[in-house]
């Protein structure tokens, strides 16, 4: 997996903006208070954490790490990009901005648009989204290898759909994850074709 190595993460780490990612976890924590991952009894906010985890390991500063946290707070919430911006730098509330569908469109409007903007995002939006998208096929690639193909029934679209949603991002992040990066690209293409094992 291409980390930065272990010493100098710990050195970024010593660095990070403490503060700003304290208070962006519990601004996160309070805004998915009560919800859960789909189809499952777990707090959401465990999926922030996992998209932080991963912005890290990819060499992401606090901001990066502050947006991270923060990536759903616009799109599954009733947070207002207002009041992300009043309490955030605005690189972080930019990060998160661009990060966030318009729930008003039909999803496959939506997920057409986000394969259409990442072709094209700047690097450290691109990135943000990967590590969204890395959880997220990560947590269903381990849920279809417990419960098999019932794990499809937790989504508001049928298997067919999701599966050509994340081919499409698999052939962005292909194209655009690029020197060091094209591992997690890899990894990504392996969980894809897990989740969507049949068998």
């Amino acid at each position: 997996m291409p980390a930065v190595s272990r010493a100098r993460r710990l050195r970024r780490l010593a660095v990070l903006d403490q503060k700003l990612l304290a208070k962006a976890f519990r601004f996160a924590l309070a805004a998915h208070a009560g919800q859960k991952r789909k189809g499952t009894d777990l707090p959401y906010i465990l999926h922030p954490l996992g998209v932080t985890a991963a912005v890290l390991h990819m060499g992401g500063d606090a901001r990066m790490a502050a947006a991270a946290l923060l990536h759903d707070v616009l799109e599954d919430t009733s947070a207002s990009p207002a009041a992300l911006r009043r309490a955030f730098p605005s690189r972080v509330a930019r990060l998160v901005a661009a990060e966030s569908d318009d729930t008003t469109l039909p999803w496959e409007e939506r997920k057409r648009r986000t394969v259409a903007r990442l072709r094209r995002a700047p690097r450290e939006v691109l990135r943000l989204a990967f590590a969204d998208k890395l959880d997220n096929i990560r947590a269903i690639a381990r849920d279809h290898e417990r419960f098999g193909e019932g794990v499809w029934r937790r989504f508001n679209r049928p298997r067919l759909l999701q599966q050509r949603y994340y081919r499409a991002l698999e052939a962005v992040f292909r194209r655009r994850l690029t020197g060091p990066d094209r591992a997690w690209s890899r990894e990504f293409s392996r969980l894809v074709s897990a989740a969507f094992r049949t068998g």
